[in-house]
């Protein structure tokens, strides 16, 4: 299976909950998961996966390399948002996204449906 990894934005911690409580509501087999940092760090984005609930058939290993691949071939939007992360403060977190390939497509589809 083919996972992406994607950096979202930056938002307060209480925009991400709210939005997670939101979702939640929503979709019930969610196959696209959100995670949260209070660093733009390798190490604390990987910290984010591994707190992803075991309740996918994902493959841990590989969506870890999913994230180490992105890390590695994006510094510049890495850079990008651990500066936009550093200047909005302490109550700022950054937002990413991974998810398989199907299940992210699936996502944008119900994005324009809505």
């Amino acid at each position: 299976m083919k996972y992406l990894f994607g950096i979202v934005g930056v938002a307060p911690i209480l925009y991400f909950f709210e939005q997670q409580q939101e979702r939640s509501s929503k979709i019930h087999q969610a196959q696209v998961e959100y995670v949260w940092s209070h660093r733009c760090t390798l190490d604390a984005v990987l910290a984010s996966i591994e707190q992803i609930p075991q309740n996918h058939d994902w493959i841990l290993d590989e969506v870890v390399d999913s994230v180490v691949q992105f890390w590695m071939n994006n510094l510049e939007v890495i850079q990008h948002w651990k500066t936009r992360l550093e200047d909005g403060g302490k109550e700022q977190v950054l937002i990413s996204r991974v998810g398989d390939l199907s299940s992210l497509r699936n996502e944008l589809n119900s994005l324009f449906h809505q």
